[in-house]
């Protein structure tokens, strides 16, 4: 149990620098960002290895990296802020003035 929780903290920890590596301005913060990834792992390892139970420790593994990458995912910001422009004034639409 302790060396699946290690190692899906360290795999956690390697996709958040990897993450940081590849994509640094999508990314709000650094601290952010590589404290997620372990976390994120972590708990979907202990996830895993409670619905399976011991003895699988390739599943566990598996499944905190996937767990650690979704997570990630939704901290990363879009590439370009959008434009913004101001709403056209609707058809037939009073507006006060």
């Amino acid at each position: 149990m302790i060396w699946e929780a290690l190692g899906a903290v360290l795999i956690g920890f390697v996709i958040a620098l990897s993450a940081m590596r590849r994509l640094p301005d999508r990314f709000p913060a650094r601290t952010l960002t590589l404290a997620t990834g372990p976390a994120a792992a972590l708990l979907g390892a202990l996830l895993t290895r409670s619905i399976l139970g011991p003895g699988h420790p390739v599943q566990v593994l598996v499944a905190a990296v996937a767990v650690g990458a979704a997570l990630l995912s939704v901290l990363v910001r879009p590439a370009h802020p959008r434009l913004r422009r101001p709403a056209a004034p609707l058809k037939g639409h009073r507006t006060a003035c």
